[in-house]
């Protein structure tokens, strides 16, 4: 496989040419077969490198040619296949074929195909890019190229003003973190002279001994990590993406782009180790964005919102994992995540298919009868990312929280809580959309149907893989192995030994296996006594709120306070500068010159007269002045 490993990345990209190409000329059937096929080949081929890094245990690394060479400074382009990135190109080749498969059917109607399905190759070629590099630089090339795409996806219907607004957002607020990531490489290399990480993780325990800043590279590489996995004070580009088309959506928010930051971290695990006070930072930052992201989609109506800050909580929970040393339970989050995310995100698609394009949970209802599958199939993601068991939610964050707790009480109890309010509105979310009497029109109630089989048969699989992906992290005390974590410990071997491991007693692990089940039934009890039980739909904009419940559905005004503190300060000083340095300052002074130039020489123009008179007396007056400057510089 060593010698096949470099098409893995490029039969996306060839997708992309073809298809880029002949998005004007090439028939509907023919491009969707293209740009699908390609990613289940690199699929295919992935599935063959992770069997040979599981049967050797040995990482594969593929130097393809000297990019950068400086002096004794080397820059290689080359792929390093171990057992962390060879899971990852499992998830972004198979979840990106199945959201493929599924953008035949949900994108046939529209003008765009052809760019469409572009676009979504190159936007997967960049995703391998980025996990597969064997340095920084490579796997900043795919971080930019990713950030490229999503700007691309999510403006795709750019005729739409709020649309392209909400790519330039993404694109500016992705460029914030950006920078923090390539000050830290800056960093690392005069640090470590070196970007591969070859060279840097084996020699970061002796360079933090003789003092090198790790807590500011790392700080400066989670910066980066903040920007792309959308987390506090950087994500709410991530829910304004839901402007792109639903399969936009499901590629971005479950298994690639926002996951970026989180492998970045898990690959850079031994640097963040080694900085103690950076992970505490990665812990309360992600904590708290899980749970300031939960207590928003607690009344937000719009299915692909609810969606949208959910993912932003379960980034805020991978993180927590991350910050407490769980490197393998904050992965295996990545892996689950990916499932039912995928599979919601799918589904919510299908459901907005069925309601000819309406997202308002307010204007549903009563559907669980008319999409069938659909229902089925989110049902179960969403039971699996409420953490209920036996379900893949339930055993990832499980870890997760039991490392918070093995780190900190308080960690834990935020995090129960949170998960809890994941509970009440995922099913809040089922509730309003399947069950009661139905709420839209007579026109959308007549052409409600399920959505074709290119479109169903990846939320079935999503839906299988979001019920038994769990079993492979299932813990020693309920008879498992931890197939996921043995696979994994030669990645964070290292870091273990230094973080040591946080033994929990069996019966603290039942009690908080308990604790967290009980309170997610508990707040599914709660959402159906309400919703189904009590009927209650929420208010429409025009009506009040209770205080709380505004500040919750207007997102506690972050975007506003953002707008008033951030864009406005900003524009007032492009406005001065603009006014005042460009027009007054800069432009005055090179217009001055021309106009003073081209005043003087109207004056001296008077000078030429055509008069031989006036010329000879001006020669002498010439003659005088030479004779006078002369006498005096004696």
């Amino acid at each position: 496989m060593d010698n096949l490993i470099w098409l893995i990345p490029v039969l996306p990209l060839a997708g992309f040419v073809i298809n880029g190409l002949g998005r004007n000329t090439l028939s509907k059937g023919i491009i969707g077969t293209i740009g699908s096929l390609l990613v289940l080949v690199a699929f295919g081929l992935s599935v063959a490198t992770f069997f040979q890094i599981k049967n050797s245990g040995v990482p594969v690394e593929v130097n393809l040619f000297d990019w950068i060479a400086v002096g004794s400074f080397h820059i290689p382009f080359a792929f390093l296949i171990d057992q962390l990135s060879s899971i990852m190109l499992l998830i972004i080749t198979g979840v990106g074929f199945l959201i493929h498969l599924y953008s035949i059917g949900y994108m046939h109607d529209d003008a765009g195909f052809g760019k469409f399905f572009a676009y979504l190759n190159l936007f997967v070629f960049f995703m391998l890019l980025l996990v597969m590099g064997s340095n920084y630089v490579v796997m900043f090339i795919g971080w930019e190229g990713v950030g490229l795409c999503s700007y691309l996806l999510i403006g795709f219907w750019y005729t739409n003003p709020s649309y392209a607004d909400a790519a330039k957002k993404a694109f500016v607020m992705n460029r914030i973190g950006d920078l923090g990531f390539l000050l830290g490489i800056f960093l690392l290399v005069n640090t470590f002279g070196s970007t591969n990480f070859a060279d840097i993780f084996p020699h970061a325990p002796a360079a933090v001994t003789a003092g090198a800043p790790i807590v500011l590279i790392t700080l400066l590489l989670f910066v980066g990590a903040v920007g792309k996995s959308a987390q506090l004070p950087l994500f709410t580009w991530l829910p304004d993406a839901m402007a792109g088309p639903t399969p936009v959506s499901a590629l971005i928010h479950a298994a690639t782009m926002v996951t970026a930051g989180i492998y970045m971290i898990a690959r850079s695990n031994i640097l963040f180790s080694l900085a103690q006070d950076t992970m505490e930072v990665i812990a309360i930052v992600g904590l708290a964005t899980a749970a300031f992201a939960a207590l928003i989609a607690l009344t937000q109506t719009d299915i692909k919102k609810v969606l949208a800050y959910s993912t932003v909580s379960q980034l805020g929970y991978m993180f927590l994992g991350l910050g407490v040393g769980a490197y393998t339970g904050a992965f295996f989050h990545v892996l689950t995540h990916a499932f039912f995310k995928a599979l919601l995100f799918l589904g919510a698609g299908s459901v907005i298919h069925a309601m000819s394009g309406e997202q308002d949970m307010r204007k549903m209802g009563g559907l669980k009868g008319k999409i069938r599958v659909t229902f089925i199939t989110m049902l179960v993601g969403t039971i699996a990312i409420a953490g209920i068991p036996p379900f893949s939610g339930f055993f990832s964050k499980d870890e997760i929280l039991a490392a918070a707790f093995a780190h900190s009480t308080t960690f834990y109890v935020v995090g129960v809580i949170t998960a809890g309010l994941t509970s009440f509105y995922m099913f809040r979310m089922m509730y309003l959309t399947f069950w009661g009497k139905f709420r839209g029109t007579h026109e959308q109630e007549h052409h409600l149907h399920e959505s074709p089989a290119n479109m169903t048969i990846p939320l079935i699989v999503l839906a299988i893989l979001s019920a038994v992906a769990g079993m492979i992290g299932v813990p020693a005390i309920m008879g498992g192995h931890h197939e996921l974590g043995a696979y994994l410990a030669p990645v964070f071997e290292a870091s273990h030994k230094i973080l040591g491991e946080h033994e929990l007693s069996h019966n603290t692990e039942w009690i908080l296996m308990g604790t967290s089940v009980l309170i997610a039934i508990l707040a599914m009890g709660y959402a159906y006594s309400k919703y189904v039980s009590g009927a209650h739909v929420s208010v429409s904009d025009a009506e009040e709120r209770p205080a709380l419940a505004n500040l919750s559905y207007h997102k506690f005004y972050i975007d506003e306070l953002y707008d008033k503190i951030i864009r406005k300060p900003l524009d007032a000083i492009s406005v001065f500068f603009y006014k005042v340095v460009e027009v007054l300052g800069i432009d005055g002074f090179v217009n001055g010159l021309g106009k003073g130039t081209l005043e003087t020489s109207k004056g001296l123009r008077l000078l030429q007269t055509g008069n031989v008179g006036f010329y000879i007396f001006m020669m002498v007056v010439g003659i005088i002045a030479i004779l006078v400057y002369s006498l005096i510089k004696i």
